[in-house]
């Protein structure tokens, strides 16, 4: 039935909302005051006996307010309301009125801002009443505030912004031009982690052909997309950039570099050899070469050695045992091993150490020093001596070494080399004065008597008898010697 004229401005004006008109749609003051309004009337609506111990509180989804899955519920939904959400009514809680046990809130307290406590503050018709608290649902911020993610940004307005470490979206840059304008000016920023960005993003929206080609006239990118590509281990793509910059070294380096995730030697010997063919540069060449023939020799020396170990037959892999694997191993290790357990070997067999000196190209010095420190460990003293020895054109031998004999003794030392041992080693070291300091510090008697006798000094005689044991026979050659009347002493 449809009202008359009169009825229908009688409802108007004796309902109490306020009807929609657009002369105050921007007036904030306005709106604000309809808000407080139709709260207060909600309030009216809702507001209940002042008497609740008989009304169960509940929440909108029918749970007891205050319960823990209410608070989950409640906590999860203010977690993942957006900005365009008005906020919801803030309730004034005292932390020293409430207890932990009393923070549950009726529907009409949360607009009325009752707790349980029974205290609570009303809504105010008077907007310059500063004794309440209003409650009003907050105004949206207005758009200027989202100018930061909204802004057509130019590609350098853009980069600056992500150096700044703002929010920014690449996804509006589309064209090829724009594209490489951002990398241009993230590049000119020299800030590698905008470099980076903006690689992944170019990595993600241009084709493989189009990023490769902009990016061999661009070399500071392009180190960039390398290091990024290798540190994420992405080495397909790598291999296909390499190989489409026509850079092959470092494309059959990188392939070369594979053998090190191979835990089987058979197979990362079969790798090895694949690999011979490989463009690599004339050095690296020689030492992958080095590599297939080092790991093809240590599978045979293992198995072999491994068989005579479990044998019992052999007597140093009784007396000392293996510690480990030899495969895989560096080329001084297996040098080292040889020396220690394959020593006097002919030097056709794999495993004899002038065999591996002869095929890896060692150098004297260095051979000198893995064989002298494995026959030092096994105490065989006799061995240095053939290891020492030098000959002549004319049939003259000498003890000769690529190392100091300083050098020689300390190592010596080391392996607890005897006094008698050590003592002939000290003796063919040629400073003077470094000679009698070693001699005294690794007790070697003879060499500091038979040096004070040649330089005729009588009071360090004196001086270095008291240090020698009583009744021993380097004292009593020092009492020889100084009774000797055909010595012409200086003091």
């Amino acid at each position: 039935m449809m009202k008359s004229k009169p009825d229908e401005e009688d409802y108007w004006n004796s309902s109490k909302f306020k009807a929609f008109t657009f002369d105050d749609e921007d007036d904030e003051y306005s709106r604000l005051k309809e808000s407080k309004q139709a709260v207060n009337s909600i309030r009216r609506l809702v507001e209940e006996d002042d008497d609740e111990d008989d009304v169960e509180r509940v929440s909108w989804s029918g749970e007891p307010v205050g319960s823990i899955s209410w608070s989950v519920r409640e906590t999860a939904a203010s977690n993942q309301r957006t900005d365009r959400e008005p906020a919801f009514p803030k309730i004034n809680t005292d932390t020293t009125a409430i207890s932990k046990s009393q923070s549950g809130y009726s529907l009409s307290s949360l607009f009325k801002g009752k707790t349980r406590g029974g205290n609570f503050q009303s809504f105010t018709e008077s907007p310059g009443d500063s004794s309440a608290r209003l409650y009003a649902p907050e105004l949206r911020k207005p758009r200027s505030e989202y100018k930061d993610y909204v802004s057509d940004w130019s590609p350098e307005e853009t980069v600056l912004r992500m150096q700044q470490g703002k929010a920014v979206t690449l996804e509006k840059f589309r064209s090829l031009q724009d594209k490489l304008l951002l990398l241009d000016f993230a590049v000119s920023t020299h800030d590698g982690n905008v470099i980076t960005a903006v690689m992944i993003y170019l990595r993600r929206t241009l084709s493989k052909d189009v990023l490769f080609r902009e990016l061999e006239s661009r070399q500071t990118a392009l180190r960039h997309f390398i290091h990024y590509l290798t540190e994420t281990r992405d080495q397909r793509l790598l291999l296909e950039l390499l190989r489409a910059l026509g850079r092959t070294e470092d494309m059959a380096l990188l392939q070369y570099k594979e053998h090190l995730s191979i835990t089987d030697e058979n197979k990362r010997r079969d790798f090895l050899k694949s690999c011979l063919s490989l463009p690599f540069s004339p050095e690296d060449s020689a030492h992958v070469q080095d590599h297939y023939t080092l790991l093809e020799r240590q599978i045979i020396i293992e198995a072999t050695d491994r068989q005579a170990e479990r044998g019992g037959k052999v007597e140093i892999f009784q007396k000392f045992p293996r510690r480990a694997s030899i495969l895989n191993m560096p080329l001084i290790t297996t040098l080292y091993y040889c020396c220690f357990y394959h020593y006097a070997e002919s030097e056709g067999t794999y495993s004899s150490p002038l065999n591996i000196r002869q095929t890896f190209r060692i150098s004297e010095k260095q051979y000198f020093v893995t064989a002298l420190a494995a026959r030092a460990k096994l105490k065989a003293w006799s061995d240095l001596n053939a290891l020492f020895t030098s000959r002549n054109w004319l049939g003259f031998t000498r003890k000769k070494s690529p190392l100091s004999f300083q050098r020689v003794v300390d190592i010596l030392q080391k392996n607890s080399a005897p006094t008698h041992v050590l003592q002939e080693y000290v003796g063919l070291v040629d400073d003077a004065d470094l000679r009698i300091s070693l001699a005294q510090k690794h007790k070697c008697h003879d060499i500091v008597i038979n040096m004070y006798r040649d330089l005729k000094d009588r009071q360090l005689l004196l001086g270095y008898r008291g240090k020698v044991e009583r009744g021993s026979a380097e004292e009593r050659k020092i009492n020889d010697l100084l009774d000797n009347p055909q010595i012409r002493w200086k003091n």
